[in-house]
């Protein structure tokens, strides 16, 4: 039998080479570096903050939160996980992880959100995003972070975007689903009341879409949480780098101790999250209250028009 490589040998690696080392690099890392600028801004001030807040009221903050969207016992257990971080010593690294969660988060709702609003517009345009999200979601996580060391350089930010790059597409995606999603008959009244394309989307799509939108936020969180250890390998630090200095020492203790804090600050980040989506209650508009929203933006409308015209 002939295989494919007895005819012909594809040098697919000295083609990316060539392509990364040989053009993208040398023309465009000046860019990439700049565009980092905002994410380091943000985790520099992020950082900075959270540090400088004090362990008891950054825990009560936390506890508080966690009590009014998942319930005394998740409070409680916020308080102890939180004490626990402190006493064996992570508490500046878990604020420094938080941190890099927290600005991964941000800059992923921020493109993530008009991207998944693009997507659900447009059928064109998802079929172009699709299989970049599929790609986004399916390559190792370990293949990308070389050429972003190549572009970004090391560190945190360089860490923040590798995050940014494996966390994006849930947020992308249920944004998409979301707005979808919304049924078809309210859609077909507000188009009957006058509606423009940006009045509908503002009053009734993403309002009806919020609760799959946070759901997708969630999945996104949990996934910067998961890139924590893999991003501390370029340079991030806090509790991964800890879980890799345990790692390259066989210091089983010190690993553990990183890795415990991260699934404390995962369970907490979680909890909130899902009760923070549970409680949102715009996603449950009854056909009559979308109705009102109508007639209320019809109004408004109209109301604009006459001064106008007065």
């Amino acid at each position: 039998m002939i295989s494919p490589a007895d005819l012909a040998t594809l040098p697919f690696d000295d083609w990316v080479n060539a392509f990364v080392r040989g053009w993208l690099v040398p023309n465009f890392r000046p860019t990439f570096r700049a565009a980092q600028v905002p994410i380091s801004t943000v985790l520099g001030w992020l950082d900075t903050f959270f540090r400088f807040v004090p362990m008891i009221v950054m825990t009560a903050a936390f506890a508080a939160a966690a009590w009014k969207t998942a319930g005394r016992g998740m409070a409680i257990f916020t308080l102890l996980g939180f004490a626990f971080i402190d006493m064996i010593g992570l508490w500046n690294d878990t604020m420094t992880t938080l941190a890099m969660i927290v600005t991964s988060v941000l800059f992923c709702a921020v493109m993530g959100i008009p991207a998944g609003i693009l997507a659900a517009r447009s059928d064109t345009v998802w079929r172009i995003m699709r299989p970049v999200l599929d790609i986004m979601q399916t390559i190792p996580s370990f293949v990308y972070l070389v050429p972003i060391v190549m572009l970004f350089g090391v560190g945190m930010a360089p860490g923040i975007i590798a995050t940014i790059v494996f966390a994006l597409p849930p947020v992308v995606r249920l944004t998409n689903l979301g707005i979808r999603n919304v049924r078809g008959d309210l859609i077909e009244a507000a188009e009957a009341f006058g509606s423009t394309g940006w009045q509908m989307l503002w009053d009734l799509q993403l309002p009806l879409a919020l609760r799959t939108i946070m759901a997708g936020l969630n999945q996104t969180l949990m996934l910067a949480l998961s890139m924590v250890v893999i991003a501390a390998l370029i340079g991030a630090g806090g509790l991964g780098l800890v879980v890799n200095t345990g790692l390259g020492r066989l210091d089983v203790g010190g690993a553990t101790a990183g890795g415990v804090g991260i699934v404390i600050l995962a369970i907490v980040l979680d909890r909130i999250t899902q009760g923070l989506a549970e409680r949102t209650n715009v996603g449950k508009l009854s056909l009559g209250q979308a109705l009102a929203n109508l007639f209320r933006l019809r109004g408004s409308s109209a109301a604009a028009e006459t001064k106008k015209a007065g």
